[in-house]
């Protein structure tokens, strides 16, 4: 268990929800990613409940694919939370290292770095409020994508590309969330600057966090998911696996929150495993 008593908590959040979310159309056709719904409530839902209730006061989002839907759903502030918003005009020909990239001008604070497709149980983030972590869980055989081996002091050593073969070292697989320093914000911004001026901007920000722990440049101290939900959601079966885990009535929105709940969320799809069995006889 990280000792947390002697580090100041983190209070913002990056929210990274460019994307255009290809493999879960028709889903995606009229709404961003984020707003797919699990169990009667969307996966953004989900996460602003979670950082209300671990007492985050700023939510940065970068948005691109059908952004104004994110904006409308949010707002500008959700309970004790005051919502920015960052536009990433290259989101359909870049990847998450240019969307990481754009939050440098507005964001000089420690933050958690978040990707917009996690579904997770709230006590989760309790060890990632502190700066410099990594969310990791044990490697599964259903697992796949970035992975990174462990030291004895809980710290990562290494981080590993898709079945790459970590020489008989456990690999635990990244959940796609960070806490990250101020010091380590303003050395990844440099390596990142570099990545974009070099014309890198398909590559994903775990190849700049990989070679920063590999030169030392980069600390991350690893805190486990292991025992309680979590799922990223890319692809059908995921959102099916998902829903067998998470329910709306265990969360509920702390504090003053207004949620606007917009006309075309439930538009895009009455009943989404109806349409896709719809779409697939249409094909």
């Amino acid at each position: 268990m990280q000792n947390s008593h002697h580090k100041e908590q983190v209070t913002t959040a990056l929210l990274l929800a460019a994307g255009m979310g290809s493999r879960l159309f028709p889903f995606t056709k009229n709404a961003p990613k984020c707003l797919t719904i699990v169990n009667g409530m969307s996966i953004l839902e989900r996460m602003i409940s979670n950082l209300n209730q671990h007492g985050f006061k700023r939510l940065v989002v970068v948005t691109g694919y059908l952004e104004n839907h994110i904006r409308e759903f949010l707002g500008t502030q959700v309970g004790d939370i005051k919502v920015d918003y960052i536009f990433s005009p290259l989101y359909e020909t870049t990847n998450n290292i240019y969307s990481l990239w754009m939050a440098r001008e507005i964001i000089d604070e420690p933050f958690l770095l978040l990707e917009s497709d996690l579904v997770f149980d709230e006590s989760l983030l309790d060890d990632m409020v502190y700066p410099d972590r990594i969310a990791v869980a044990k490697m599964q055989p259903w697992m796949n994508g970035t992975s990174v081996t462990i030291n004895k002091y809980q710290k990562v050593k290494a981080f590993w590309a898709d079945n790459a073969d970590s020489c008989g070292e456990i690999k635990y697989k990244t959940v796609n969330i960070y806490s990250i320093s101020r010091s380590s914000w303003h050395e990844i911004v440099k390596r990142l600057g570099k990545r974009i001026s070099d014309g890198k901007i398909n590559d994903y920000y775990e190849t700049v966090f990989a070679e920063m722990i590999a030169d030392g440049s980069l600390s991350f101290g690893s805190v486990s998911f292991d025992g309680k939900p979590w799922y990223e959601i890319d692809t059908f079966e995921d959102l099916a696996e998902a829903e067998k885990l998470f329910f709306a009535d265990d969360y509920t929105i702390t504090g003053p929150v207004t949620l606007s709940h917009p006309d075309f969320l439930h538009n895009v799809v009455p009943s989404p495993w109806e349409t896709i069995g719809a779409f697939s006889d249409a094909k």
